[in-house]
């Protein structure tokens, strides 16, 4: 995805990118759950103005802990697994470069496993985001996402750490692979095609066509995703569906991708940008490691 030609990705890099980038968008990424919890039609601006003027604009940061921690699991695995897979398959075939159909692949597999991974802290991100958009007694009311963790746990079981899991791992495939690859092409029409260096702006265009893609890719699943995890109750993917259908129309599978894309978007950017940029410095301090051992 970035750097040069045989330079070395650490594992931890897309997931430390990632964790900087939600605290910049998480009120964003709040409003999305909340939209697509609430069955309402509310417009993405009045939801968010809606809960600012009633909690504060402070209370639109609430669940960032759960953010972070579901970024420092989530995406960690499925850039990480990624970067593990992709540079597994250049040594097989002894190519520089992956083709589209191989980066699909790869980004497809380490999604489904990375789906699997954040699943716990998934479940515990979006109750503690879409608390506040329910009534006051079918609140949890977790203090923090370690102690939500705990409580989910003891209080229902570990089976609920599974709950949604179909979903969110076809959104993470679809995630994985509506972001991965199209920033890979954007990037690469981008420099062959046009005088732009490889640089901050050609990642921030590319990001920009990754984040449209897949948002628009990951909306059904996201959608079904946040109202399984969000119940109290077991409720299965054909419930949400035939619920959903009844009562809202095929659209509603569609709920939230305004607040989604005014989410991702910037998100995809932020975490592209700030992985060029750490890889860039990784490299810099990696070659100056001989240097420094003959010193």
């Amino acid at each position: 995805m970035s750097g040069q030609a045989g330079t070395k990705q650490p594992f931890w890099l897309g997931g430390a990118a990632a964790s900087m980038a939600v605290c910049f968008t998480h009120p964003l990424d709040l409003t999305k759950y909340r939209m697509q919890v609430l069955k309402t039609k509310a417009p993405m601006l009045s939801t968010l103005y809606k809960f600012a003027v009633r909690d504060g604009i402070p209370s639109l940061w609430s669940g960032l802990s759960a953010s972070v921690l579901r970024q420092s699991t989530y995406s960690t695995s499925r850039f990480g697994l990624y970067t593990v897979l992709s540079q597994q398959l250049k040594k097989q075939t002894g190519s520089t470069k992956l083709s589209t159909s191989s980066t699909v692949l790869c980004a497809g597999v380490a999604g489904g496993l990375a789906g699997m991974v954040g699943n716990p802290t998934e479940v515990v991100l979006v109750r503690m985001c879409a608390d506040a958009a329910k009534p006051t007694s079918e609140r949890f009311f977790y203090s923090n996402p370690i102690t939500a963790l705990y409580r989910v746990y003891k209080e229902e079981g570990l089976r609920v750490f599974g709950r949604g899991l179909s979903a969110n791992v076809v959104r993470s495939v679809l995630m994985n692979v509506s972001q991965i690859a199209p920033y890979a092409a954007a990037k690469r029409a981008i420099l062959s095609q046009t005088r732009l260096k490889d640089d901050i702006r050609t990642h921030a265009l590319s990001s920009l066509v990754a984040g449209t893609v897949a948002t628009t890719a990951c909306a059904p699943a996201d959608v079904l995703k946040s109202r399984i995890q969000s119940s109290a109750k077991g409720t299965t993917v054909t419930q949400v569906i035939r619920s959903g259908l009844q009562q809202e129309g095929p659209l509603f599978l569609m709920k939230g991708w305004t607040p989604a894309w005014l989410r991702l978007t910037p998100h995809t950017i932020l975490t592209f940008v700030i992985m060029e940029q750490l890889q860039a410095l990784f490299n810099q301090m990696h070659a100056q490691v001989p240097a420094r051992a003959t010193v």
